[in-house]
Order: structure tokens, then sequence, then C-alpha cells
């Protein structure tokens, strides 16, 4: 909590306001620790954003929970805890007549991955093998399969029913480009040099966070569609396994 206790410092310094950021623990890669996130945010009294910008990059393999650990992080993680805070989103649309937002920090680096998986039975399945793993192209993948869940997601609660507050909620991907941060913080010689010539600064990519306004032309392909249904299938049981009663939250 080190980093986020000296950004809350910085906030409340450079705007002259003391009290008004707290500092949460949060691990993606772990369950037990999103569960207990959002136990705390969900005893909030409203939910305006989530903003979800954590992720990792990294070349070695390694399992965290039952995936590789870039997919843990950045797609089973990430959505783990969106669908786990869906319900406190929309309660704050019913109760204060807003529009929340749940925002998935996307790349335009989801255009680079060849994403050869998707030709698997079990696309998670083929993820988690050490000896077919492309992890040069990982993170790459993970955008792409934030942005097919995403989608599919949007899709699913964007119909109003009776009593249903889904269509208050506003679901998108953003792309900032890339900034300066830690996120390299393996080391990666790649993510270094591009950093290195191109990179913006942090704040200057909150200033410029838009929606995508373009999307690689495989997730709107006839390929694409498919596989996005079966991202969407295969994550959402592994969802409800990890937490049995999850997927209620879309309906």
């Amino acid at each position: 909590l080190e980093k986020g206790e000296a950004a809350k410092a910085s906030l409340e310094e450079s705007e002259n306001r003391l009290g008004v950021v707290e500092v949460w623990h949060l691990d993606l890669s772990n369950y037990d620790s999103i569960k207990q996130f959002s136990k705390r945010a969900n005893a909030l009294p409203r939910l305006d954003i989530l903003l979800e910008n954590a992720g990792i990059a990294t070349r070695e393999f390694r399992i965290t929970e039952e995936d590789e650990s870039t997919i843990t992080t950045n797609v089973v993680g990430t959505f783990l805890l969106a669908l786990l805070l869906l319900p406190k989103l929309r309660e704050s649309a019913r109760e204060y007549g807003t529009r929340p937002r749940l925002t998935v920090v996307a790349s335009e680096v989801h255009f680079f991955t060849q994403f050869p998986e998707k030709d698997s039975e079990d696309v998670f399945g083929a993820l988690s093998r050490r000896d077919t793993a492309r992890m040069g192209e990982r993170y790459e993948t993970s955008k792409l399969l934030q942005i097919f869940y995403l989608r599919a997601l949007a899709a699913h609660t964007s119909t109003p029913t009776n009593n249903n507050h889904n269509n208050a909620i506003i679901l998108n991907l953003v792309n900032p480009g890339l900034c300066h941060s830690d996120f390299n913080r393996e080391g990666r010689f790649d993510l270094a040099v591009l950093k290195f010539f191109l990179a913006r600064t942090t704040e200057v990519g909150t200033n410029i966070l838009g929606e995508f306004y373009s999307v690689a032309p495989l997730v709107t392909s006839d390929i694409g569609t498919e596989t996005q249904k079966r991202v969407w299938e295969e994550l959402n049981v592994k969802l409800e396994r990890i937490e049995p009663g999850v997927m209620s939250n879309i309906q």
C-alpha cells in the first residue's frame, strides 16, 4: 500500500484537501482479495465509477489461481470485480438518478496478437498451457479478451426490463495510450524502448482518456463474433465457479 499512500499524499497536497482519498488493498491476481475488496465497496453509500486500470505485462509463465498470471489479473480478476460490483452501480443509479460508469482500460495493442488459442476447444485451458504459451504477445491477447468480454457484457445488460437499471450503467473501454508508470516493473526491453520514445506522462494519459473508436478487424469479423461468444461463455462458467451466484448480477 506504500505507493497508494504516496499517491494519496500527492493528490491531497496538490489539491490542498485532506481526508478525501482512501487507499484500499486489492490484488486482482487473488480471488479472495477481490471478494474482500468488493464486499467493502458494496458497503459504501454509493458507487459512481469503477475504473479498472490494473494489469500486468510479463513474459514469465506462471500460474496464479487457475490460469496464467496475465490472464488471471487482466481478464478473470478484472471481470470478477466488475460483476461483483454491478449491483452497487445499479443501486446507485436507482437511488441517486445517476449513470454510473464501469470502465475497463484496454489498449490498441490488441491489434497485434495472433491469438491462435481461439481455435482451441477450451480457450482458457489453452492459454494455461506452458508448452504452447506465446508470452511475447500474452499482454496483447489479454487486452483482446477484455474487449470481447466487455462487448458481450454490454450486449447482455443493455435491454431494460421492469425494475432493471442495467440500462442506467455506462459500460465502456478506453485507451489512454502508452504512459509512464510502473507497468513495466519486470523490465521488458521492448516496452522500455517504446516508453523512452513514445510514452506520455501519466497525467497527460488521464486527460486524454477516450472511448475506443476502432477495434481490430478480428473483433467484428464472423470469426470474432464466434470467438466472443465462446470467451463470454467460458469466462462466465469460470466466474460462477469462483463465486457461485455472481452471474445473477448481470440480470
